[in-house]
């Protein structure tokens, strides 16, 4: 290649990258400043499997449950436990909109629910998480946005596990600023409660750690 071929190709990167709606709100300023909002998005069900027996009509988990357990969310805001704009240092600069992943949600073929394959559990990648993004309607919506993208649920010898990507995205512009996964072990009474209780481990863990090192790392 040219010289003069690869100075044009350096200039066009730059300049997309300088321009991007992205790389004005990067990570560094939103973990430096805490005016800036966070919207919080939902729990994205859409590529969850239950290993073996879920213990519920897959209709009931689509329709019911995956609702539920979205709405218990929100309604404890108040809890200690599920305060997302705490765990975030932003108790009075967050949104809810769960719209995008409800009518994502909504469109689950239950018959993919259930699966035999343990393997499934931990099947997901970071490439997995990108196109979950990339299926949320989030047109019109900007600033950063957070997602609990849900990739499996299992229940063996009577303990139940919950694996979970904790995403933080550009709404505008669906880029991955970060997405973790972790595994939590599922606790309490009730379908609803039992399976919440993951998402509720996963903010505690953001409160108690995540946040601090997300921090550490992109504010530096």
């Amino acid at each position: 290649m040219k010289r003069r071929q690869r100075l044009r190709l350096l200039f066009t990167f730059v300049l997309l990258v300088s321009t991007s709606p992205s790389f004005s709100q990067s990570l560094k300023d939103f973990f430096s400043n805490k005016s800036t909002r966070l919207t919080y998005l939902g729990i994205d069900y859409t590529k969850n499997l239950f290993y073996k027996n879920p213990d519920a009509d897959p209709t009931d988990i689509r329709d019911k449950y995956y609702t539920g357990i979205n709405d218990l969310v929100v309604k404890e805001q108040y809890d200690k436990s599920y305060d997302i704009g705490a765990a975030f240092g932003r108790k009075n600069t967050i949104s809810i909109d769960l719209s995008a992943v409800t009518a994502n949600n909504k469109k689950i073929d239950v018959t993919n629910i259930v699966s035999s394959r343990k393997s499934d559990f931990e099947r997901l990648t970071e490439t997995d998480i990108k196109n979950s993004v990339e299926a949320l309607p989030l047109e019109g919506k900007e600033g950063i946005g957070l997602v609990f993208i849900m990739e499996g649920m299992k229940k063996i010898s009577g303990k139940g596990y919950g694996s979970v990507w904790i995403t933080l995205i550009d709404m505008q512009t669906k880029e991955v600023l970060i997405t973790e996964r972790i595994v939590r072990e599922a606790e309490g009474f009730s379908f609803r409660n039992y399976w919440t209780s993951i998402i509720r481990k996963a903010i505690i863990e953001i409160d108690w750690s995540k946040y601090k090192e997300w921090k550490r790392k992109y504010t530096r």
